[in-house]
């Protein structure tokens, strides 16, 4: 039991690895609904933002209270009101959201004090630090509408949130903002999250919610297969809103979608949503290539680039596996290191996905490419492609009119984009020295 146990912890931690890297010293504003709380998930996501915050990250946390409220309301015999999705805070609703918000603080700071032995908060310790962090404005009447103490994010004090984070703090945010006059107001956790994250420029804002995720194209006939996109650019986002009706519940397809993408507008280069019905789904979308949810990005998180020292290691760990089954031959760190400026990769979120290498032999105005590798991950969705047209580009730039490859598994991948297999006897002199006859590989070339 353990050795199976060995085998599938050890690749999977080594997976993780570049992910704990690129987050270490980032900073994350998570949003998490009041159901989530309701639903008694806030034991486990305290425990899944301990370990994110052992491994270097800052988080900010804002929670919700819509049902909290609604519950402190009813016990009350007043009914709550909401106009276009926004709840109007009345004196009586006013009272309820600050009962609310202060037991639900109560609650989440106990669940981040948990700590017995055997369990995964054991020897954490995280200091979840409060205050009037926010100054608030009131909506005022819209539409002749009067909210009231529902009130709108003024002002973010960024100096005195980084300073807590700075000092390993957890800085735990409720919907609540002061005005200079001392009144409070009422505010919405989404609001508050996405302003929180635009004036910190966070490197992620995360709502942790009630929706799985989101569709750009729900009526296409894979999305029953694929119920969400994982990834969705700003643009195709800002499309897909425009497209909507104007949301006003939480189950509305644009509700958190609409913060996703005020955020990324103002700076904050990467939103999610994930479900919280999901456990660990924190950890899933973070330290998981795919993640769990829908990302929407704010840049374009695939770069295709030539190879610089500091990639030889993700060179190493992508082709290992091909030369171990025979695909590659077998390459030293030292020679990856040597020729590493030959190198052409597709690196996607830190972690490198596709490589080749490109090597000129000018006196026979042709070059080979060497070292066509992409990772079981993203086989099928092009990366193969990108990096042949990349270093075609290399070698026209160089003068040469061919590239050539030798390879013993993969012909037919070379034949549907242009390339014919040739003898031997056709490779360069320098090249054909070379040459491992025991392999017997075909040679394939390309005009260009």
């Amino acid at each position: 039991m353990s050795t199976v146990f060995n085998f599938t912890f050890v690749p999977w931690f080594r997976a993780v690895a570049p992910y704990i890297h690129m987050h270490r010293g980032k900073t994350f504003v998570v949003g998490v609904v009041g159901e989530a709380i309701a639903a008694g998930k806030m034991a486990s996501i305290a425990t899944d933002l301990a370990l994110i915050q052992s491994m270097g990250v800052k988080i900010v946390l804002v929670h919700g209270f819509r049902p909290q409220v609604n519950e402190q309301l009813a016990a009350k015999g007043h009914t709550a009101r909401f106009v276009d999705g926004v709840r109007v805070t009345d004196p009586v609703a006013l009272d309820s959201a600050q009962e609310a918000a202060g037991q639900l603080r109560f609650e989440i700071e106990a669940a981040f004090s948990q700590g017995l032995p055997n369990t995964p908060m054991a020897g954490a310790t995280v200091r979840v630090i409060s205050g009037n962090f926010l100054t608030a404005r009131p909506m005022g009447i819209i539409d002749g509408v009067d909210f009231q103490h529902t009130g709108v994010v003024r002002k973010v004090d960024v100096a005195g949130i980084m300073r807590t984070l700075d000092a390993g703090a957890m800085v735990l945010l409720s919907p609540f903002g002061y005005s200079p006059t001392g009144e409070a107001f009422n505010l919405s956790m989404e609001e508050v999250a996405t302003s929180v994250a635009t004036a910190l420029q966070a490197d992620k804002l995360i709502f942790l919610c009630e929706k799985p995720g989101l569709r750009v194209r729900a009526e296409e006939p894979e999305a029953e297969d694929n119920p969400i996109d994982t990834e969705i650019p700003l643009a195709e986002a800002q499309a897909l809103l425009a497209r909507l009706p104007a949301p006003q519940q939480p189950d509305d397809v644009g509700f958190y979608l609409r913060h996703c993408i005020q955020a990324c507008e103002h700076g904050v280069e990467r939103s999610h949503i994930i479900p919280f019905a999901v456990d660990g789904a924190l950890l899933l979308e973070v330290y998981v290539h795919d993640g769990i949810g829908t990302m929407v990005v704010d840049e374009k998180l695939e770069s295709l680039r030539e190879a610089t020292s500091d990639d030889v290691t993700g060179i190493l760990q992508l082709i290992e596996p091909f030369e171990k089954d025979g695909t590659l031959v077998k390459r030293s760190r030292t020679e990856i290191e040597r020729d590493i400026g030959n190198y052409t990769i597709v690196e996607h979120d830190g972690v490198i996905f596709a490589c080749a290498a490109l090597y000129p032999f000018p006196e026979a105005r042709t070059g080979e490419m060497a070292a066509l590798t992409v990772s079981p991950q993203s086989q099928g969705q092009g990366d193969g492609e990108k990096v042949l047209k990349r270093v075609e580009a290399r070698a026209r730039a160089m003068g040469l009119q061919s590239i050539f490859v030798l390879t013993t598994r993969t012909m037919h991948w070379f034949l549907k984009r242009g390339f014919q297999v040739v003898d031997q006897e056709w490779l360069p002199e320098a090249r054909k020295k070379k040459y491992n006859w025991n392999r017997k590989s075909q040679v394939l070339v390309k005009k260009l």
